[in-house]
């Protein structure tokens, strides 16, 4: 059978499998079966889009693909905005955004921008300054203004605040110290990295036993997870088992 037919097939059940589980009218099984690529397009067109703008996982794939092919796309909106009304709000989605696209002095010049006034001890704004710092590799920079952040904000928690501690104690040598965070966050963290993180700084302070059951850990409890987490983890999950294969 050639492609092209094979390919159409393929489409119309597609399409015919989307009329069936969102209920629509029954008219359109015979547009896209009877119109092979014609229906399939105007059912795309007349349906599938306008899906897609209001199913909020169609709006993230949307602006996932628009990141893909420009990545500067919404930077450039948001200096638009900017320029025309220098407000903090403005200021921090730009700030946001250069982090976003690692872009870290800048990032780290609009924060520090931010931090004066009454906005001067805003917990979101070191925050932010502390991860660009981190970006630029400047440790010393990071962990001060973290312990302004602790100081301002005694009962402020964050796991991404904590991760960045860990991280930058562990850059600076503080290995113990650096390990208790890392531990703590391996049960509490949103994701794989911190476990990753915890077992790599174990596998250089020579507990290769250790590491290996974080790692083997990380991989156990991804088999459990579901697919999309799976996906989203997938670099540290590969990372893992990569060390897990050399210990």
């Amino acid at each position: 059978m050639p492609l092209l037919v094979l390919l159409s097939l393929a489409l119309q059940i597609a399409c015919a499998v989307h009329v069936v589980r969102t209920g629509r009218e029954q008219y359109w099984l015979w547009i896209i079966l009877i119109g092979s690529y014609l229906g399939v397009i105007v059912y795309t067109i007349a349906v599938l889009i306008p899906d897609l703008r209001h199913h909020p996982r169609g709006r993230a794939a949307a602006r996932q693909v628009l990141h893909t092919l420009d990545p500067e796309r919404q930077r450039r909106h948001i200096r638009e905005r900017l320029e025309m009304a220098d407000t903090v709000d403005n200021r921090r989605a730009l700030a946001q955004e250069c982090l976003r696209l690692r872009d870290y002095g800048n990032a780290a010049e609009l924060y520090q921008s931010m931090l004066k006034g009454v906005f001067a001890d805003d917990a979101s704004f070191l925050l932010g300054l502390a991860q660009a710092q981190a970006g630029q590799e400047d440790f010393v920079g990071a962990r001060t203004t973290l312990d302004k952040l602790y100081a301002a904000h005694p009962d402020f928690r964050s796991n991404d605040a904590e991760l960045l501690r860990a991280r930058t104690l562990e850059a600076l040598g503080e290995h113990a110290v650096a390990l208790d965070h890392y531990r703590a966050l391996s049960t509490s963290y949103p994701g794989e990295e911190a476990r990753f993180r915890y077992g790599f700084l174990l596998k250089q302070a020579g507990r290769a036993a250790d590491a290996r059951a974080v790692f083997g850990d990380m991989l156990k409890r991804a088999k459990a997870a579901p697919r999309y987490y799976r996906r989203k983890e997938k670099g540290w999950l590969d990372l893992a088992q990569r060390e897990l294969a050399s210990l």
